[in-house]
């Protein structure tokens, strides 16, 4: 049995100048071998997104410009390219500023949602642990990747056993079936009674697709940060220290130049005000309703957010998209219960990880003490 082994390839003079140009190395296994590429040509990744039907807004390239733009992340992303010509484009992102030893090379970081393989026609078990296998002899003391839903088995299978598992869901609404059936059949009755109530409530709707709303939707935001301070017992300094971390004010604004048309950043007003925003991402057959926000006391008394989710999921049908996707909600919350109410079933979207240090397991304990000292109420 052939071991697995690594050839990296003499780099060029212009590549030895260039720390982040890309790198060509052979993967040789018992199974297969693949040739790799790092970074990924962004011509090729473009091209398999566009063949891969399941492949979310979260998998291309412009979400990765996204990712290192608002952060101090590098371009790690792989493509592996197999002898019968077919290839996998793998997302990634490194924390370059750090030594190797101390890196974390993710797909993607916290906060950034579903990365994971790019494959178009799926994969079978010899090329996913490949991949698998690469990524296990990254030098980094943390890689992980968050899978889509679909199509995971073949990965899960492959995973080392030296990663584990941290369980995520999703909600995705299936829009089979044009918005028609969506409503009628998906929505349930309390979404449809909210809506109807927006509709004759008077709001004036408003759609922007160049990032002329982004201060509208940050004021919106930090509005949201103060009730959720609020409900989950947080003291509003902690919250908003959280909160801008975790979102600061500059990520909207990068996304929204980088996808242009396909950034859409809805803004429901009553009597002049702003009351609620929500902000949808689209590529190819795939819809992604990414931030929402909202003046409460505004917005909740006329339903503003309903409305504006039902108007974007129409207008995802009109743009000829599978599904919805609505991101992930604590089991049990509220949030999870209203993303329910458009139709959104719960879909597993794990995240598995390798650490050579247990710094996931620190992060977690320190958190949870936190909670305990202020009393924290997830919402």
């Amino acid at each position: 049995m052939r071991s697995a082994s690594v050839v990296l390839r003499k780099p060029t003079p212009r590549q030895e100048k260039d720390v982040n140009a890309p790198a060509e190395l052979l993967i040789d296994t018992a199974a297969c071998r693949a040739h790799l590429m790092t970074p990924a040509p962004r011509e090729t990744w473009w091209e398999l997104v566009a063949q891969d039907a399941d492949s979310h807004v979260t998998q291309t390239p412009a979400w990765l410009d996204c990712v290192c733009a608002t952060g101090r992340y590098q371009d790690a992303s792989r493509l592996y390219t197999f002898d019968d010509g077919s290839r996998i484009v793998f997302p990634l992102v490194s924390r370059g500023h750090r030594p190797q030893w101390l890196d974390a090379q993710e797909s993607w970081p916290a906060g950034w949602g579903i990365g994971g393989p790019v494959a178009p026609g799926g994969v079978g078990p010899e090329r996913a642990r490949l991949v698998f296998d690469d990524l296990a002899r990254r030098p980094a003391l943390r890689v992980g990747v968050r899978f889509r839903p679909e199509n995971t088995e073949t990965w899960e299978r492959a995973v080392p056993a030296d990663f584990r598992q941290e369980p995520h869901m999703t909600q995705v609404v299936n829009l089979d079936g044009g918005f028609d059936t969506v409503w009628e059949r998906r929505f349930r009755t309390r979404a449809r009674r909210d809506v109807r109530r927006a509709e004759r409530s008077g709001l004036d709707v408003e759609v922007d697709r160049t990032g002329r709303l982004v201060p509208v939707f940050r004021h919106l935001y930090d509005r949201s940060i103060e009730r959720w301070a609020s409900q989950q017992h947080e003291p509003l300094a902690l919250a908003r220290w959280r909160r801008t971390r975790e979102f600061p004010s500059e990520r909207l604004a990068a996304v929204a130049a980088r996808f242009g048309e396909a950034c859409a950043i809805w803004v429901a007003w009553h009597a002049g005000e702003p009351a609620a925003s929500i902000v949808v991402l689209r590529n190819g057959r795939h819809s992604k309703f990414w931030r929402a926000a909202m003046d409460r006391e505004l917005a909740h008394p006329v339903r503003a957010t309903p409305l504006l989710v039902r108007l974007a999921i129409e207008e995802a049908c009109e743009a000829g998209c599978r599904r919805y996707d609505m991101g992930e909600s604590t089991p049990g919350s509220s949030l999870e219960h209203f993303k329910a109410g458009f139709g959104a079933d719960n879909r597993s979207s794990p995240r598995y990880f390798r650490e050579r240090l247990p710094v996931t397991a620190v992060e977690h304990g320190l958190r949870t003490a936190v909670k305990r000292l202020i009393r924290f109420q997830d919402a």
